[in-house]
């Protein structure tokens, strides 16, 4: 893909288990937010541990200096938000030069 062209930004937001067992319980009684929560998530939030080994496991092997994995503290969604948008930016400028305003 990199040599067609494509500019690969990839991320891994990163919250605590307290913060998405808040985040949860914050759907399940938001009626607009609801629809985002199944018993899938509620099952895999169980397989914590299991997961933070695959993660680890998944960085090391598929972070590359052409796609680097940026890893997004994401306890505060505004900062992940900010951290992930000049992320962006940043490696837009590096691969196609600054853009003049």
């Amino acid at each position: 893909m990199i040599e067609f062209g494509t500019i690969i930004c990839k991320f891994w937001l990163q919250i605590s288990p307290e913060e998405q067992l808040r985040r949860f319980e914050e759907r399940q009684t938001v009626p607009y937010k609801a629809w985002k929560l199944t018993d899938e998530d509620w099952r895999n939030r169980e397989k914590w541990g299991e997961y933070e080994q695959s993660v680890d496991e998944m960085l090391l092997r598929t972070s590359t200096p052409i796609a680097p994995w940026t890893i997004v503290e994401a306890e505060d969604k505004r900062h992940g938000r900010i951290k992930v948008l000049r992320t962006v930016v940043q490696r837009l400028e590096a691969v196609l030069g600054p853009v003049e305003l």
